[in-house]
């Protein structure tokens, strides 16, 4: 199990590595925050070897929304509860999409690396994933630190031409097919990332969020579990042990 700790004015979940440090991971939120599966998925992570950080990015946005309980209901079968939560949802959306919010974000994921590249043994391996929200900014965080030596973002919007052109790192970007947006974006995300190190997986059956295994409508076990097998060797691979 992890622990809370500040690093730049916001929580972050820092969880040790179980055996031999295999270098440094930022681990991403979605949308509904630092919520037990994130808190895990850092755990499985640092069981890997990795010290992990993951913070709370959203915490003002969430304000004193409950993110876990915000993503039951909207996906209930039961409209009346899915429309209760619009408001919530569209708040969340609107500050997400201010691009102050932006820069704040990504001065706080760098201050993560900062902390990571001063650990004893991290050595300079340092990796980013993250998860819808999350892989967006894994995208956003590997454009603006060329520190970062691995990027896995799972399902998120890839950035713009011009900063995907500063990425210097390999990247695995993990979709399901069904995942509409994404999917239509996709032949420009290849080619804007035609000269760099590019490996897409898209698994035919998934939809967005299916690496999530407390989202029953969304979680794909055996897309996930074939992910979680692609990411680890894709960061064993770009962030080697000593």
């Amino acid at each position: 199990m992890g622990t809370m700790i500040d690093i730049d004015g916001i929580d972050v979940y820092r969880a040790e590595p179980t055996g031999p440090l295999r270098g440094g991971l930022i681990v991403i939120e979605e949308i509904w925050g630092l919520v037990p599966h994130i808190r895990a998925v850092a755990d499985r992570f640092a069981a890997e070897g990795y010290l992990v950080l993951a913070p709370e990015l959203l915490h003002d946005l969430l304000g004193s929304a409950n993110g876990q309980e915000l993503m039951t209901a909207r996906n209930d079968p039961d409209e009346a509860k899915r429309t209760a939560v619009q408001p919530a949802l569209r708040e969340l959306f609107t500050g997400m999409n201010d691009p102050a919010f932006a820069e704040r974000t990504v001065a706080h994921l760098r201050a993560l690396t900062d902390v990571l590249a001063a650990e004893p043994g991290v050595d300079g391996r340092i990796g980013v994933t993250g998860f819808c929200f999350g892989g967006t900014y894994a995208f956003a965080l590997a454009a603006a630190d060329d520190r970062i030596r691995a990027a896995v973002p799972f399902y998120g919007s890839a950035p713009a031409p011009a900063d995907a052109a500063r990425i210097a790192c390999p990247v695995l970007a993990l979709y399901g097919a069904h995942d509409e947006r994404l999917m239509a974006a996709l032949p420009e995300v290849r080619e804007a990332f035609a000269d760099q190190d590019l490996t897409v997986q898209v698994y035919p059956d998934a939809g967005h969020a299916f690496f999530n295994d407390t989202n029953p409508h969304a979680y794909r076990p055996d897309d996930a579990a074939d992910a979680w097998r692609r990411a680890t060797a894709f960061l064993g691979e770009h962030l080697p042990a000593h």
